[in-house]
């Protein structure tokens, strides 16, 4: 940040970044920038600007993430306020609600108005309804999802969307952060979006669950699974936006490059996904509900709540081939 190094700034004077243009700028000696990303402004100025029938919408973070109001899932809605939900989850790509305490029933038949359900051949379900994966947390069961990845990336059709119910949460801790995958990848140096637009990663189930399955079940496991190829930069299929597509717990190679090289890439890649102004940060209450966009956020759950009891069940809805 040379820029801002040889300037002198008396006491009580002007921000040291006055004058400054709205840019990022690079410290001296170090691979780290400060400065606006300013290529948020236009989307964030769009998602203010949106109005509903059916709720209320607040925007939470600057390019995703809406707590809405004035709805209730566990009613039989209507099919126009399904189709105005499912609008709010494209723009917003991941959308919160309060004080919603469903039944497991209610949970699955609000998802199921969005798609077919999956389930989950490697996490525990809910004992009646296979639909919902549960997260049981405590002193016994730690939490391994703190890295930021999209669900299931590892499918063939990995999911379109989840919606995740919180059972029991802790006094403190146990947030969830998203990250919006267009914005990283609008705001990736010119060069390096060359570099990867027609790129593929291999994404494979055994990076995370290979070690849960014993030796004798793991080839069957591997024949009904495959490695899969999908590109590192896919297409939204319904808002149309680039987007980056690619996560350290499920890509396991780069197509066409060496072993270390194509890690080094997605190491490089998924930095950028770390930078908080493209994530927004969900503080959980009993009975609150996340619903998001997989195909166009990643997610990662903090994991410092522990040995207290966190209890959450998942629904998730089936997608399609990312392109």
């Amino acid at each position: 940040m040379s820029d801002v190094d040889e300037r002198t700034v008396k006491p009580g004077g002007r921000d040291a970044a006055a004058g400054l243009s709205a840019r990022r700028y690079r410290f001296t000696g170090y691979d780290t920038e400060v400065g606006p990303l300013g290529h948020l402004h236009a989307e964030r100025e769009r998602l203010a600007g949106l109005t509903w029938e059916h709720f209320d919408a607040r925007p939470l973070g600057a390019t995703l993430g809406a707590e809405l109001s004035g709805i209730s899932l566990a009613d039989d809605l209507p099919d126009d306020a399904i189709a105005e939900l499912r609008r709010a989850l494209i723009d917003h790509k991941v959308l919160f609600f309060r004080d919603q305490p469903l039944t497991a029933g209610q949970h699955v038949a609000f998802a199921r108005r969005f798609g077919d359900l999956e389930v989950h051949p490697f996490i525990a379900a809910n004992p009646e309804h296979p639909e919902l994966v549960r997260f049981e947390k405590s002193a016994d069961v730690g939490g391994y999802e703190n890295g930021w990845h999209s669900d299931v990336s590892w499918r063939e059709t990995p999911s379109l969307g989840a919606v995740l119910h919180a059972v029991a949460v802790p006094p403190t801790g146990g947030d969830t952060l998203f990250a919006d995958m267009a914005a990283v990848y609008d705001g990736l140096p010119d060069d390096l979006r060359a570099e990867i637009d027609d790129l593929v990663a291999i994404h494979d189930f055994t990076q995370v669950f290979g070690h849960t399955i014993k030796a004798d079940a793991r080839d069957e496991m591997r024949r009904t699974y495959p490695a899969v190829e999908h590109p590192v930069v896919r297409t939204h299929p319904e808002s149309g936006r680039r987007l980056l597509y690619v996560n350290r717990f499920f890509v396991s190679a780069v197509k066409g490059l060496g072993v270390d090289e194509g890690r080094a890439l997605v190491d490089r890649l998924c930095r950028y996904t770390e930078l908080p102004e493209y994530q927004c940060r969900f503080q959980w209450e009993p009975d609150s509900v996340a619903f998001w966009d997989n195909r166009a956020v990643q997610h990662y759950a903090c994991s410092d709540y522990w040995p207290d009891v966190r209890i959450m069940e998942r629904a998730s809805i089936v997608g399609d081939r990312p392109r």
